[in-house]
């Protein structure tokens, strides 16, 4: 779905991984996609795995993503639909789905991508501990994904308050302003 910058391939294996890292519905999760990139496998055969497997995944391990939200990340990467698109909507896999597709998938090299994925969110997580103690103004928002909870918007409001689904120190900023 989001396209690679060429310049991903001189990260750091744990940078490449924190972007492609993104908070939706309040969850930093990696999107099916990118995960099968990550593994080393076609996106259809890690959704078949899953779906071998469904009891592992439970809605706070894995959920799919609405059409709204799909086109919002589609419109944030300005990517075309190449060969038709997808015709399945993309699941997103929090930090528990992502562990359990490491048992599922049962390669040497899905041993070692778990590894460097739990490290890039280990790191997420210390870097929004270290962001509460420092002020910091967004540049910018990306697309607003519409969520449910009204999060700092008025109550009162007939619109859906936004979140923001982003990358790098925008989704820290999230993190911390939410918290």
């Amino acid at each position: 779905m989001p396209g690679r910058t060429q310049d991903e391939g001189l990260l750091n294996p744990a940078e490449a991984i924190e972007r492609r890292i993104f908070l939706i519905r309040g969850q930093k999760v990696l999107l099916d996609n990118d995960l099968a990139e990550l593994y080393g496998v076609t996106t259809g055969n890690l959704n078949l795995a899953v779906r071998r497997n469904k009891i592992r995944f439970p809605s706070d391990f894995m959920f799919q993503l609405s059409d709204e939200e799909t086109k919002c990340l589609l419109l944030q990467f300005a990517i075309s639909k190449s060969r038709g698109g997808r015709r399945t909507l993309p699941y997103a896999f929090t930090e528990q789905g992502v562990a359990m597709l490491s048992s599922v998938l049962k390669s040497q090299r899905a041993v070692l991508v778990n590894i460097a994925i739990m490290r890039a969110f280990v790191r997420l997580r210390e870097l929004r501990s270290w962001m509460k103690t420092v002020v910091v103004k967004p540049s910018t928002r990306l697309c607003p994904i519409v969520t449910t909870s009204h999060t700092g918007s008025d109550p009162r409001s007939p619109y859906p308050s936004f979140g923001t689904t982003s990358r790098g120190l925008s989704v820290f900023w999230s993190l911390w302003k939410n918290s």
